[in-house]
């Protein structure tokens, strides 16, 4: 064997020794199925054993080992039989070497073995198939090559077979194990598996091995799936456990608690250092500080608006510091630390192999050069050059998958710890950020999180790769590259600014000039004794290649690291945000009242004043409990107060029991009509019918299209006020709780609806009789039926007692009572006896009611919500389409069309266009032409051997060379320049087209479509168009010119690479075309189901005292964690297609370079090494530039979606023209004159009118009541008003003017309504009240007078300056109503509509707007839609409607006496042609 060993590399067709192929080769296998044997027996060991089913593969399986035993046996006896057997030799010839002994029983044991790990396996729990033994058969397969090729080549030289026996068991043995390699590639699921995998099968099949032939199909059945046809979620992988939301986010959470923990005692010490700090300084110069700085917040104050926002601003820098800080960064390693070390590991053994082709470029071209070394080398380094690019693409993509799973797991994990964090967040960390900032933090912050943690690794990977580079580069060049060494440096603090400043900009303009930087580095350096040969030349450009990656991503990864610290500190501020004290609140069961409050003072936000001053109550089990009181008396504050929602400076709260809350503006969620009711209980058939009786909820039913199955709209959008507040109701009946907390639920409904619900349901005689009732009200009829009543002035308990007793201490109560005791007497004179039947009462009109809290939409609109979805579901055709309200989000399927990429390049100019792709492709051709150069230049080396190279020359060749890098850096900076503007003009384009069309869309959209839909166009469609498109594109232009400048210059080198291109491009396009079809609808998916996360998240926060109160945090906690599920589902399989796709085409480039490397070989004697240098460095680079452009291609596709979707909803139909040609005159309307002629209307065409030919006038300054009963046309009619609805004939008049001829700004601009539900945005109180700067502050404070708030506000801090939170919410409801009021005194209108605007204040303030309503007013024409008759009792006429008709028009007075429709319904309200002198 040893001398074979010293000559076997000299000979023309090596081979490796016998003595190695029978020990080692042997040895390698059979070692490592040893080493991993114990693992697959332990499940044989165990007691309890599984009977499992014996499938066919598994029995093939033993078979084939089997066999292979007995050739084992068979082998052995050969050996036994030529040594010991009766024709052995002589012992003087000697015996067989013990070799063939050891074999076959090393061989015999490890079969047999392989019979029990295979047992082993079947055994085991939820195995399928074994990663290690399909291992130890691809090594054995392998190992065995070596001596099949040796046995044959002797055969063929010798032309006899020498040992026959063994030559046969070999050949037999090794056709069992490549059948068993075969075999053991396919997974063995049990038929119960399969069942269970009907809906495709969890990710970890995929995830574990991607070696795995079974694996690999798993993926490549859905791959099928979505090229066949487009994929649906139901298609999508369930996820395993471990990849789920829930124990992600419980994993998360341990590990945030602890680290948070330890923030707030390192913030704690920094407090405490710092107060000693400010005590240390001198008092003396610290008062002069806080002198200087009320003087300078005075004077900012003086300033206006512009230096109030710098005074925000310069508080907001001061609050940043102000929680505990760096922790989340910590949590986020220390929950997966795993997954990145394993990653880290992948991307070590990735960045090492990186540099090991370099080196095999150099040995070709020397070989190459050589002409009299021998050609197997050559193949040697082929092969060697492919087998390091597949481990490199293996390795690599091992590494990506975890990466990228991570960074799904860190945002599922950030995303579910907002959510928890939103549910428990006190409300003095609530106000500091908006519904949307929260919003934000879930996608924007939480999305730059996931995609940091794709590419974290290179923060240690670039500089490893950069120093590896450079120390060969010294290797190569000498102190040479020192040169471009010393411009890098100077250029990375460049870069970095670049970086920070425009991302785009940095990537190839710095990238170029380093490269050119070093190259010129290295050819200055050039002296006689330093010639460039192709070795040197090539070598160092491959050395380039893989530097250009790690210097083009550390910028770009500074910057996203900065863009992520300001996530960071966003995140860590409201995750470290104080909870809601849960203490405030005991339940401790030895109390005998059901609610005790003892001396309690209770303020809002912590160190403020306290709202409730030195509360005492004392409430008994099974009472009624009225609170009255003025507006902003803290009656609401109580009902919050009970709930835990105030600060507790003094005292304590006792609450015995569970507790139900029905809210003063009621919160519907976006479910069934059904669900909201249950809100989480088990159906009890009965009861429920019973809630729906006693909540008057059973006629709607009959208008609803699906009953109580109704999909009912975001922010309860398609029911009327009055609904949404009795469905708010029975969701609080049907809970059973103990203790029900009533916030004023009568007043959006009514008043004989009021008295039915109070009667039916919270009355001595309603359903929850035997209950604690705690009921806010206005209304003064229910106060004689109630067992006890609370009167609150200025957050103070004025007087409690029986409504008797009350009236009798003659106090405030009792003259309160005296002023309204009329209308009270009126009210409850229709009550002869407690209980009321249901079948008397039919519901009575209702106006639609919008929550505040939707700062998106137009004011005027938006109040004018309406009953027409009813109306309009009423009349489908379809009971199941009308069921559904909210359809489910459209989706493109296919390819995208071609005419979203041409819309796009339309938004960023044809000019711009058609210049990039001129720049570009002449940067390429720059960059060609430069290497070609280079190889040119290499072969001077050869030219001039022994000569001195002439300056001249040397001069040339440097001078051409440079002049071309200077062109690719000038040609690529231009190109990126205009690329970036181009992408900006597009993006700005887009936006204010989806802008100006949102805003101009019908209201109907707004009904059937959920804002979480519009915010994500806005939101995460817009961000892409911004950021992620311009970068895709830019990319995929280089890297195509890139793939098509290499394919160019490898066939300009090898001809005979033609050849096997077309194969190769078709290999590459099918896989391509296949890969995007899925990953497109991937996408898309994702997009989709993204949607829900935010909406559900929306709705949460808007209702989250009612869930807090019902203690139904963990089952939102469980739909939320649900509904990210359903996200990941369709994210998971996409990133597992990335690495599908990534393999298969880095197989294809791998296959690139092993041509191009093979066709060098084989035609070395007609190829100068400088050619073939370049054509192989060229391939080792084609590689990534083939993966990346499939990626981009895909990437840009998969991008586009968003042009796609942001055009949709760019081109829904809309209203009529904003400003029309013909434009009223600029004081229309003057005389506020109204005529309706033959005025018919419908929702939409096809269904029934609404409105059948209304006709009448309405005077200037006439003062019209518009009544009737639920669909009516009321609401219709004030819609047309506003031209919500189109006519579909007749026409309406203002002031002669017909109003279907102007334009809607003009129309809307002149009319003002007072909506029933006040809708306020976040800002000042002065925008709120003007918008548009219009009036003098004089004004405004008269407004504030007229509409009873001048104390309010001037008792305020900031007065006109105040901040009113997102929807109002720092003011009581009765508050907001007059700032609606005091708005619309401002507009100064000729026309205004009250929608019932005075339903949530106390009768004292009622009494006062509609004075001030009769008197400011006057001479304006008012038409009023009334729930409560009273109010219009004193209208010049009143507008009965019914049906769509008019049916009576007259005085109040006359159509009293006329016995008609009103004088039934002023029966019912208790109203009499007695009463109504009264007003």
């Amino acid at each position: 064997c040893a001398p074979q060993n010293d000559s076997y590399l000299q000979s023309e067709d090596p081979d490796l020794p016998v003595c190695v192929e029978q020990t080692v080769l042997v040895w390698i296998p059979l070692g490592f199925i040893w080493l991993c044997a114990p693992w697959h027996l332990l499940s044989l060991c165990r007691r309890k054993k599984v009977t499992k089913h014996l499938s066919k593969l598994y029995i093939c399986k033993q078979l084939v080992v089997s066999l292979l035993f007995l050739t084992a046996i068979a082998g052995l006896a050969v050996t036994l039989g030529e040594d010991y057997g009766p024709n052995s030799t002589s012992p003087q010839t000697g015996k067989n070497p013990g070799v063939f002994y050891a074999n076959p029983v090393l061989y015999a044991v490890t079969w047999i073995l392989l019979l029990l790990c295979q047992e082993g396996v079947r055994q085991r729990d939820g195995a399928v198939d074994s990663a290690t033994l399909f291992i130890f058969w691809m090594l054995l397969v392998l190992c065995d090559i070596f001596p099949f090729q040796t046995l044959l080549r002797e055969a063929l030289k010798q032309g006899s077979v020498s040992d026959l026996p063994r030559f046969c068991l070999f050949y037999i043995s090794f056709g069992l194990e490549l059948l068993a390699f075969c075999l053991f590639a396919v997974a063995d699921v049990p038929p119960d598996a399969k069942a269970r995998v009907k809906k495709p099968e969890p990710l970890e099949t995929t995830l574990k091995c991607g070696l795995h032939a079974s694996k690999i199909v798993v993926v490549f059945s859905m791959m099928l799936k979505g090229y066949r046809r487009p994929l649906v979620q139901e298609d999508m992988w369930d996820l395993n456990d471990e990849d789920s939301t829930a124990t992600i986010n419980q994993h998360f959470q341990h590990i945030m608690q602890s680290e948070l923990a330890a923030a707030r005692i390192r913030y704690q010490k920094e407090l405490k250092k710092k107060k000693a700090k400010d005590e240390a300084f001198p008092s003396s110069i610290s008062n002069g500080l806080e002198k200087g700085v009320s003087q300078d917040v005075l004077m900012m104050e003086e300033k206006g608006k512009e230096d109030d926002k710098k005074v925000k601003k310069s508080k907001k820098n001061k609050e940043e510091e102000n929680y505990p800080n760096s922790w989340l960064v910590s949590t986020v390693f220390k929950t997966f630390k795993g997954v990145l070390l394993e990653s880290a590991f992948f991307k070590l053994l990735q960045d090492l192999l990186a540099f090991v082709s370099p080196q095999l470029l150099k040995l070709m071209i020397s070989f190459t050069k050589d002409k009299s070394r021998h050609t197997w080398e050559g193949y040697l380094y082929a092969v060697l050059l492919f087998v390091v690019a597949v481990l490199q693409s293996i390795f690599l993509q091992q590494y990506f998958q975890r990466c990228f799973v991570l960074g799904m797991k860190v945002r599922t994990a950030i995303t579910a710890a907002v959510y928890k964090k939103a549910l428990v967040v006190s409300n003095d960390a609530r106000k500091e950020s908006t519904v949307g900032e929260t919003v934000n933090l879930m996608s924007a912050d939480a999305q730059r999180f996931n995609d940091v943690t794709n590419f974290i690794h290179l923060l240690w990977s670039c500089p490893l790769q950069i120093i590896i580079s450079i120390v060969f580069l010294w290797m190569e060049l000498g102190p040479s590259v020192l040169a471009g060494l010393a411009v890098m440096v100077l250029l990375a603090p460049i870069n970095g600014l670049l970086a920070t400043k425009a991302r785009t900009i940095q990537v190839c303009k710095n990238m170029k000039f380093k490269d050119q930087s070093f190259m010129r580095g290295k050819m200055t350096s050039l002296n006689p004794d330093n010639v460039l040969t192709p070795e040197k030349a090539f070598t160092s450009i491959s050395l380039f290649n893989i530097l250009r990656f790690p210097l083009s991503m550390l910028p770009m990864l500074i910057a996203a690291m900065v863009q992520t610290t300001v996530s960071r500190k966003r995140l860590e501020k409201f995750l470290s945000g104080d909870d809601l004290n849960t203490d405030i609140i005991r339940h401790d069961p030895s109390f005998k009242s059901a609610v005790s409050v003892q001396n309690c003072s209770l303020a809002w936000e912590k160190g403020e004043e306290p709202l409730l001053k030195n509360l005492s109550l004392d409430i008994n089990p099974g009472h009624l409990v009225a609170v009255v009181g003025s507006v902003g008396s803290g009656k609401s504050s109580l009902i919050s107060a009970l709930l835990g929602e105030m600060h507790c400076t003094k005292g304590f709260i006792n609450i015995k029991g569970s507790l139900a809350y029905v809210p003063q503006q009621a919160w519907i969620q976006n479910a069934t009509l059904k669900d909201n009711i249950l809100f989480g209980s088990p159906n009890e058939e009965k009861r429920f019918q019973g809630v729906l009786d006693a909540c008057a909820l059973t006629p709607d039913l009959e208008l609803l299209p699906g009953a109580e199955l109704t999909e009912i709209g975001e922010k309860g959008i398609n029911l009327s006020g009055g609904q949404k507040q009795r469905v708010s109701l029975a969701r609080a009946a049907y809970s059973e709780a103990d203790i029900y907390l009533l916030d004023d639920p009568l007043s959006a409904v009514d008043s004989h609806v009021g008295k039915h619900l109070f009667d039916k349901v919270i009355g001595p005689c309603g359903i929850l009789k035997n209950k604690t009732r705690i009921l806010v009200t206005h209304g003064v009829s229910f106060l004689p039926h109630v067992d006890e009543i609370i009167v609150l002035v200025n957050g103070v308990v004025s007087e409690i007692g029986s409504y008797n007793s009350l009236r009798a201490s003659r106090g405030a109560f009792s003259e309160f009572l005296e002023t309204y005791a009329k209308e009270q007497n009126n009210q409850s004179s229709s009550e002869p006896d407690g209980c009321q039947d249901t079948e008397d009462v039919e519901l009575f009109p209702e106006t639609e009611d919008t929550q505040p809290d939707s700062p998106l939409e137009d004011t005027v609109s938006a109040t004018l919500k309406r009953e027409n979805s009813i109306r309009r579901s009423q009349h489908s055709v379809e009971a199941k389409k009308g069921q559904r309200l909210i359809e489910k989000e459209t989706m493109e399927t296919g390819q995208v069309k071609f005419s979203i990429f041409l819309q796009y390049m339309r938004a960023m100019g044809w000019g711009y266009t058609a210049l990039v792709f001129l720049i570009y492709f002449t940067q390429n051709i720059a960059f060609i032409g430069q290497n070609l150069w280079l190889s040119d230049w290499t072969n001077d080396a050869v030219e001039y051997l022994n000569k001195t190279y002439p300056d001249s020359k040397r001069d040339t060749r440097v001078g051409v060379f440079g002049a071309l890098g200077i062109a690719q850096g000038i040609f690529v900076f231009l190109g990126t320049l205009l690329l970036a503007n181009a992408s900006v003009a597009a993006s700005r384009v887009l936006h204010s087209r989806l802008l100006n069309n949102m805003l101009r869309v019908p209201m109907v959209f707004f009904d059937t479509t959920p804002i979480g839909r519009v915010v994500n166009r806005f939101a995460k469609d817009i961000f892409t168009i911004d950021e992620a498109i311009p970068q895709s594109l830019r990319s995929w232009i280089l890297c195509l010119l890139g793939v098509l400048g290499t394919l160019f210059v490898i066939c300009l080198a090898t001809p005979f690479f033609a050849v096997v291109l077309l194969p190769l491009a078709l290999i590459y396009y099918f896989v391509q075309r296949f890969y995007i079809a899925t990953s497109r609808q991937l996408r898309r998916l994702d997009s989709v189901s993204r949607s829900p996360i935010y909406s559900h998240f929306g709705e949460t926060v808007s209702g989250l005292s009612v869930i807090r109160a019902y203690n139904h945090q963990d089952r939102f906690l469980k739909h939320n964690e649900i509904t990210i599920d359903e996200n990941l589902k369709s994210v998971y399989p996409w990133i597992v297609s990335n690495r599908w796709l990534a393999i298969r085409l880095e197989f294809v480039g791998n296959l690139v370079v092993f041509f191009a490397a093979l066709f060098a070989v084989i035609s070395r004697d007609s190829l100068d090494s400088g050619l073939v240098g370049l054509s192989i460095s060229y391939a080792l680079n084609v590689t990534q530039t083939l993966n990346w452009l499939v990626r981009m291609t895909s990437e840009l596709e998969t991008n586009i979606v968003a042009v796609e979707r942001v055009s949709e909803y760019s081109q829904i139909e809309n209203e009529a023209k904003w400003i029309a040609n013909t434009r009223p005159p600029r004081t229309w309307p003057e005389a506020g004159r109204i005529q309706f002629d033959n005025f018919k209307v419908r929702y939409r065409d096809g269904l029934d009118l609404v409105l059948h030919g209304i006709t009448c006038e309405i005077n200037s300054t006439e003062k019209i009541g518009i009544v009737g009963r639920t669909g009516a046309g009321k609401s219709s009619l004030t819609n047309c008003l506003f031209r919500i609805i189109e006519a579909a004939e007749g026409r309406i008049l203002i002031d002669d003017i017909d109003i279907s001829t102007i334009g809607l700004h003009d129309l809307r601009n002149n009319i003002t309504i007072i909506p029933q539900d006040p809708v306020l945005f976040f800002g000042t109180l002065r925008m709120n009240l003007d918008p548009f700067d219009r009036v003098s502050d004089e004004d405004i404070w008269r407004v504030l007078e007229l509409s009873h708030l001048k104390d309010f506000v001037s008792g305020l801090k900031d007065r006109l300056q105040h901040e009113v939170a997102e929807g109002g919410e720092n003011l009581s409801v009765g508050q907001r109503q007059l700032l609606c009021l005091a708005r619309a005194l401002l507009r100064k209108s000729r026309i205004l509509i009250l929608d019932e605007a005075t339903a949530a204040v106390d009768l004292e303030t009622d009494n006062l707007i509609q004075n001030t309503i009769r008197k400011e007013f006057s001479h304006c024409t008012v038409l009023t839609i009334a729930h409560r008759l009273h109010s219009i009792m004193d209208s010049s006429r009143v507008m009965v409607l019914d049906a769509g008709k008019i049916v009576e028009f007259d005085s109040p007075s006359n159509l009293l006496i006329k016995n008609g429709h009103f004088f039934s319904m002023a029966k019912e309200a208790g109203i009499t042609q007695d009463t109504s002198t009264y007003f």
